[in-house]
């Protein structure tokens, strides 16, 4: 499997996306990474680890796109971005799919452009796996593609996102939860109520509202909202959690006691890290286009660009954007009537 990288995005490119291309691809024997980026930068990064493989390549881009630059204007202006080029290799199938930590936005804009949406999508959506107290993990959809939404665009984040919890993840039948202030139906704003109305009406496994207190406990599979208040509860989800790890050690160290207990806990407190840490999880693929492109957060560590591109190559052998437009086709159509209808 082919990956391309967009070896300039994020915080800490290209150090931190080079050394995430040589534990991919010693991590597995099946991948080969074209980092894209400058090609100068690059070779300096690849030389200064002492790495050479011929499962690592690197295609130039002379544009570099920056994390606050403005959509359009990017895709415009910076047709020879790295993030441009690295799409455009998946595009023409020099590789089977992407990686980016760089700016979402923008990767969102030109995947669009130059992959294209399955057909019957709206649009795209962003698809994060967070931990969950059972069965370990749960889907939250949208987490920050889309800030304005209307039933509909939720309706097919739902649809999406059971498709990929049940083929990729083997959740047989997976529960589909709404994200809002309320468990009854009746509470919310107009889009969550219109949505309820739409999901309920569904051949989804629809269990109704879930408040934000509860989407940890596991109860939902796959938790459905729109983009801007997924972004918030992904970002305030990722500063609690570095918020405790962090008191923990705060309180740890300021006690003999607390030091002792530590030396025994450590496995505990790794283990926690572990499922808790954005890290962990690499990255989410952008569900509904016509091929696999995964984001990555901005601060990616080389230990997250690992996971991001192994995201990637599962969702390319997995065929999850086929199963999808499978799935959207089959089932879809019957389910827009009855949204349409509503």
């Amino acid at each position: 499997m082919r990956i391309s990288l967009d070896a300039m995005g994020g915080d800490h490119a290209p150090a931190t996306t080079v050394e995430g291309a040589i534990e991919a691809v010693r991590a597995s024997k099946k991948l080969s990474v074209i980092l894209v980026g400058d090609r100068d930068e690059l070779e300096r990064e690849l030389s200064e680890r002492k790495f050479s493989s011929s499962r690592i390549s690197i295609r130039h881009a002379s544009q570099v796109v920056g994390m606050d630059e403005p959509p359009m204007t990017a895709v415009r202006r910076k047709k020879d971005s790295s993030i441009s080029v690295a799409l455009e290799l998946v595009k023409t199938g020099e590789a089977d799919a992407m990686v980016s930590a760089g700016n979402s936005g923008v990767v969102m804009a030109t995947a669009l452009f130059k992959l294209g949406k399955i057909p019957g999508i709206d649009r795209p959506a962003i698809a994060t796996i967070m931990p969950a107290l059972k069965g370990n993990f749960f889907l939250l959809i949208d987490a920050g593609a889309n800030v304005d939404c209307d039933p509909l665009n939720l309706f097919q984040f739902a649809m999406m996102g059971e498709a990929y919890m049940r083929k990729v993840f083997n959740v047989d039948n997976p529960k589909v939860g709404l994200l809002g202030i309320g468990e009854e139906d009746a509470k919310g704003n107009e889009l969550t109520k219109e949505s309820f109305k739409l999901l309920k009406s569904s051949n989804l496994n629809f269990i109704g509202n879930i408040e934000g207190k509860e989407i940890y406990r596991g109860e939902a599979d796959v938790v459905v909202c729109d983009g801007f208040v997924g972004n918030i509860a992904l970002k305030i989800s990722e500063g609690l959690a570095e918020a405790i790890s962090k008191m923990l050690h705060k309180e740890i160290a300021g006690s003999l006691g607390g030091r002792i207990g530590y030396f025994f806990m450590k496995g505990v407190f790794k283990n926690f890290k572990k499922r808790t840490h954005y890290a962990e999880y690499g990255g989410a693929p952008l569900l509904g286009l016509n091929k696999p492109c995964i984001i990555s957060h901005g601060r990616s560590s080389g230990k997250a660009i690992k996971n991001a591109i192994l995201v990637a190559a599962e969702y390319y052998a997995t065929g999850v954007s086929d199963l999808i437009s499978r799935e959207f086709g089959s089932r879809a159509s019957k389910e827009e009537k009855v949204a349409s209808a509503e």
